[in-house]
């Protein structure tokens, strides 16, 4: 609580005062009894009443985000050229009085939803693009009075400027910006563009009538039902577009990846045929020179060949049938398992029979 409000405040319990007084001193002398002491504190009562009366009306007590105007009956013109500034201020009683303006930030609402905005109902701007279409537009406006222009504000709207200068100002330049931009723009490419070029008219424009713009925000932009089921048409034909294409690049980086394959086997092919070539080159080198080394050997040395020939030979085999007109026959090795040796078992003589006697013949 402020001084003025708590001179005020005193003021009235005085005078609330003196009317009890007034009334106990009626009722004390309908009744014949003395007055003379009421009278007395009912008069200085009165005195003192009057006195913080006058104060507290000579006094106003201003907030920091407030400005105020003063409306004088004894000033040139009706008014005070300067704004009152925060804090406590003295008026001429009773002669002046003080027009309070907030100089805080204030955000107006245009917007198609009901219970939005300061206007019930559909208040969304309703614009048309350079090629004909129309749209409506969804918007705030922030805003605030300029404190050095309190005054001018007060001679000129008071406090009506938000409904007959801010409203009407915005929805104006919001139309003069649609109509520069085709529909497409709007929604896409300019948007950003067009808000930038409402909030520098806007605030040229402002700071003409002594207000300071603080943002002006684009909230959505909605279309007419036909356009906006164009739009959707439109839409559903760009995706498809878009589908078909996707697949067409699907088949073509199916077909290259085919090709890729097709190309690493028959690079495999051709590789794994020249190793298999090489592989052969390199066996034949091999065993020529393997020839070459066994014929120089058997130069040196015939017994070589028949060595040679027994070691090839199936160790199993024990005994070998050759041609009789073979020119020469080796003995082959024995390489079974040699025979167990036996001692030779005595057998017994068999004993003579008797010599039979010859008999004689009658």
């Amino acid at each position: 609580m402020n001084v003025a409000t708590a001179l005020r405040a005193i003021a009235s319990v005085m005078w609330v005062g003196v009317i009890a007084l007034i009334v106990l001193a009626v009722m004390r002398a309908t009744r014949a009894q003395k007055t003379r002491a009421l009278s007395t504190a009912i008069l200085v009562l009165v005195i003192c009443a009057i006195i913080l009366t006058t104060i507290s009306a000579g006094l106003v007590f201003m907030q920091p985000e407030e400005r105020g105007v003063v409306i004088s009956a004894v000033a040139s013109g009706g008014y005070r050229e300067n704004a009152l500034q925060p804090g406590l201020s003295w008026i001429v009683p009773f002669l002046e009085n003080v027009k309070r303006y907030t100089i805080a930030k204030i955000t107006y609402t245009m917007v198609g939803a009901p219970l939005e905005g300061q206007v019930r109902g559909d208040d969304s701007v309703t614009a048309r693009t350079s090629d004909g279409q129309e749209i409506f537009m969804d918007a705030s406006v922030i805003y605030r009075v300029d404190p050095d222009q309190v005054v001018n504000i007060h001679i000129a709207w008071q406090d009506r400027y938000s409904d007959d200068l801010v409203r009407p100002l915005a929805r104006g330049v919001i139309r003069d910006a649609v109509s520069q931009f085709r529909v497409d723009e709007v929604i896409s490419t300019k948007r950003a563009e067009m808000t930038q070029q409402i909030k520098s008219v806007l605030s040229e424009k402002f700071l003409a009538d002594g207000l300071v713009l603080e943002d002006f925000i684009l909230r959505n932009i909605t279309f007419s039902p036909e356009y906006a089921a164009s739009v959707e048409q439109k839409q559903i034909a760009e995706q498809q577009a878009q589908q078909a294409k996707f697949v067409v690049e699907q088949r073509k980086q199916e077909a290259e990846q085919a090709r890729q394959v097709a190309k690493g086997e028959g690079d495999s092919v051709v590789l794994r045929a020249q190793g298999d070539a090489d592989a052969i080159i390199i066996k034949a080198e091999a065993d020529a020179e393997a020839l070459y080394l066994i014929a120089a050997a058997l130069q040196g040395n015939q017994d070589l060949l028949t060595y040679t020939y027994i070691q090839k030979l199936s160790p199993n085999i024990q005994v070998m049938l050759l041609p009789s007109d073979n020119p020469f026959l080796f003995p082959l090795p024995t390489i079974g398992p040699p025979e167990p040796v036996s001692t030779p078992v005595p057998t017994p003589e068999p004993t003579p029979l008797p010599t039979p006697m010859p008999t004689e013949t009658p």
